[in-house]
């Protein structure tokens, strides 16, 4: 069976999750890596001298783990229950591809992870709207007055700069600010094409 790797990644709140959900139901079967599941707890993750946990960086996951997943995964799609025997009948010509969608904040800056990706997506947002939509959200544990500005927004910059300066890597870039319904447009027209590749 063949494998395909999807990388969506980019800004906190960019609407990675729910374009990942989305993907899921349009697409045979696929199944999906949450980059949230492998973070540390609390009491392992460092906190700086302002006081903030330091949550917007490698240290904070496991990323070992992380890579060793979706390793298995690749290895045996079966497994993961979602190939199904009975693929839709207008899907049968990709009933031996796997899609692995794996979303999160901070997908390409780890070597390891970069050997596997067939299509890498990262989402933007301009800092206002980021901010905004940060604000609408309940995070365990909660965000600290100023935590945004100080830590996640500076991390966030930092890492697309680093992914900027990487000419070697093959990103494409998606305007978080544009509707849901024309990101998965774009995104699952992309991702056939690239199955239609695997195909021929």
């Amino acid at each position: 069976m063949k494998v395909l790797v999807i990388g969506l990644g980019g800004v906190t709140n960019g609407g990675k999750t729910t374009l990942a959900e989305k993907l899921k139901n349009m697409l045979p079967n696929c199944d999906i890596i949450s980059q949230d599941d492998f973070f540390k707890p609390e009491s392992e993750v460092e906190t700086d001298e302002r006081g903030f946990k330091l949550y917007d960086v490698l240290d904070a996951l496991y990323m070992d783990e992380m890579v060793a997943s979706i390793r298995n995964r690749m290895k045996s799609p079966a497994s993961s229950g979602v190939v199904t025997e009975e693929p839709q009948k207008a899907c049968d010509n990709l009933k031996n591809v796997y899609i692995l969608i794996v979303e999160g904040f901070l997908l390409y800056n780890y070597e390891p992870l970069n050997k596997l990706w067939n299509r890498r997506y990262f989402l933007t947002l301009p800092y206002e709207e980021c901010k905004r939509r940060r604000s609408t959200r309940v995070y365990q544990p909660a965000d600290t007055p100023g935590y945004f500005d100080g830590h996640v927004w500076p991390m966030y910059l930092k890492y697309k700069n680093e992914l900027e300066e990487n000419a070697s890597m093959q990103v494409d870039y998606l305007d978080g600010t544009k509707s849901q319904e024309e990101l998965l447009s774009y995104v699952y027209s992309d991702i056939m094409k690239e199955l239609n590749k695997l195909r021929e």
